[in-house]
């Protein structure tokens, strides 16, 4: 039988219920991780939104243009790249596959691996996505200028890169 909970009894710091309380996460307001969370998901929604019309999501988007940058890449090059584990680069390959947007192309000296490339289709509909990319952060951060977005970007770079 279960035991009565006794919160009804605990001396509960209730929440103010006044009108200009601060909001529910504000205690979370000076981290660094947290706000760089806040503007992600921010970027990620609208990013979401318009690859959807093309029904993509950003780690398809962001594995052709890797593979654009980087032609006969092996898998496990790819998933490195996107920082995922390699059993799931196959599914997402696979998507981009049955797309016609990649290939992959078994390589002459190790016919266990395969190279990755991007299709001819791929290739154009990844030069959109990039313009509707660029669009979407422009649409994400409207709240800064040209100067505040470079330097957000270039602060952003320094602690992903250290």
């Amino acid at each position: 039988m279960a035991k009565p909970s006794n919160i009804a009894d605990a001396n509960l710091a209730l929440p103010d219920t006044t009108e200009g309380r601060a909001p529910l996460d504000s205690a979370l307001d000076d981290l660094i991780g947290y706000a760089i969370r806040r503007a992600q998901l921010k970027l990620f929604q609208n990013l979401i939104g318009r690859l959807a019309e093309h029904d993509l999501r950003p780690a398809q988007f962001s594995a052709l243009a890797i593979i654009e940058q980087n032609p006969g890449l092996m898998q496990t090059d790819l998933a490195r790249a996107l920082a995922i584990e390699p059993p799931q680069v196959v599914p997402l390959l696979n998507k981009l596959e049955s797309r016609a947007l990649a290939v992959r192309v078994r390589c002459k000296p190790d016919k266990r691996s395969y190279g990755i490339f991007l299709s001819k289709t791929g290739e154009t509909l990844l030069k959109a996505l990039k313009e509707i990319a660029v669009q979407s952060d422009l649409d994400s951060t409207a709240a800064l200028d040209g100067e505040e977005r470079a330097e957000l970007l270039r602060l952003l770079k320094k602690v992903y890169q250290d």
